[in-house]
């Protein structure tokens, strides 16, 4: 039996790999177990371990690593906490392969359990690459040096991680597995949601807003999102938001959220049921703000995604992605091109280039078959071309 060890961290992560982790749960052949922390055990991050729970997932260890504070220094605080707690436990449960996703730092970690205590690792979704200054990208792409297989999205990832000097034999081209929930997750009517909200009036029509903090950004992160909010209030246009991630710079958008918590055109949550969460999204007349879902996911509906600011900078999208800058007039502008008749009839029936919903199902069927031992000592040579072969 092929054991199989999951890193997972936060909620984004764990919605990005449900669909593989389902998968793998239920062959007889696999043993798949989770390796949990960070925002998934925090009550103030809406402690998403429960949808984890409710997935009937295995759950090798919880580990309390979360340091919940607003300063450059909490996040490598928190990863600092997390590896000292897991070494032993994952040597001793001694997986055959370890799994990890994106650009976090919990999936460093992930990388420097498998290349110190030899296990062979998978990284998903590098090779990707933005040019907003975040700390995710160059974690990102260091990971995948650590890592002894990789899983990406895009051919041009693919060719990314080939200029870095990763040789084509560890890669593995397979789409984004986040999309498939957009094609098998039930979709609940909108009257039903705004019932699950308990709202009585409005929200007939509504926009969708995840807006998280990046350090370049970091004194001015507050601000753009108080821009969002004050141009969808007085375009009168009703909206779910998310709670931001537990990025430095946090605390100032939470102090915003307080301050229009009561009003009536805002619906604010901090973690969602799949289904509610896939069913707002579907709903939207468009998403805005800076998650990678507008980048990724919004074209498999399709609707407009207006990214503002410089987080996902760079980063390949379809031609339902507007960027615009953080200032209200901007914003202003954006939704009103989004919304016009000519941005809409553009999208329409556009296909997302990130896939079609069948990467989980990819992914599945590679850990299955790969011999991942072959992959674990990675004697490659960049400077030697024959190498990356």
């Amino acid at each position: 039996m092929k054991k199989v060890l999951a890193l997972t961290a936060i909620r984004s992560d764990y919605d990005l790999m449900s669909g593989i982790y389902k998968y793998l749960h239920e062959d007889e052949n696999i043993e798949l177990k989770l390796l949990v922390t960070g925002a998934h055990l925090s009550k103030v991050s809406g402690y998403s371990v429960s949808e984890i729970e409710k997935d009937n997932l295995n759950i090798l260890l919880k580990i309390e690593s979360l340091i919940n504070a607003d300063s450059l220094s909490s996040r490598i605080k928190s990863a600092s906490i997390f590896l000292q707690n897991s070494i032993d436990i994952v040597q001793s449960y001694n997986p055959d392969l370890i799994l990890y996703a994106g650009d976090r730092e919990e999936t460093m970690i992930g990388a420097l359990l498998g290349s110190y205590l030899n296990i062979p690792t998978a990284h998903f979704f590098g090779g990707d690459h933005a040019q907003d200054g975040h700390v995710d990208n160059p974690i990102r792409h260091a990971v995948s040096k650590l890592s002894s297989t990789h899983f990406v999205t895009l051919e041009e990832h693919r060719e990314r991680l080939l200029n870095m000097g990763e040789p084509s034999k560890r890669i593995f081209v397979i789409g984004n597995p986040a999309l498939d929930r957009f094609y098998i997750e039930k979709t609940i009517k909108k009257q039903n949601i705004v019932t699950y909200f308990n709202k009585q009036d409005g929200f007939k029509n509504f926009s969708l807003l995840i807006f998280h903090p990046i350090t370049e950004e970091r004194l001015v992160a507050a601000e753009y999102f108080e821009n969002i909010l004050i141009v969808l209030k007085e375009k009168n246009i009703n909206t779910f938001i998310s709670y931001p991630n537990i990025d430095p710079g946090n605390t100032q958008i939470i102090d915003i959220i307080d301050k229009y918590k009561d009003d009536s055109n805002f619906i604010f949550y901090k973690n969602l049921e799949r289904e509610v969460f896939v069913s707002i999204f579907k709903h939207a007349d468009f998403i805005i703000g800076n998650s990678s879902a507008g980048i990724l996911e919004a074209a498999s509906i399709p609707i407009p995604a207006i990214n503002v600011g410089k987080r996902q900078t760079g980063r390949f999208s379809g031609k339902n992605v507007l960027f615009c800058d953080g200032d209200r007039q901007s914003i202003k502008n954006a939704i009103n091109y989004i919304l016009s008749s000519a941005f809409q009839e553009e999208i329409s029936g556009m296909k997302n280039p990130y896939g079609e919903g069948e990467s989980s199902n990819t992914a599945y069927k590679l850990i299955k078959e790969i011999n991942f031992k072959s992959f674990l000592y990675k004697k490659e040579d960049p400077l030697k071309k024959d190498t990356h072969e």
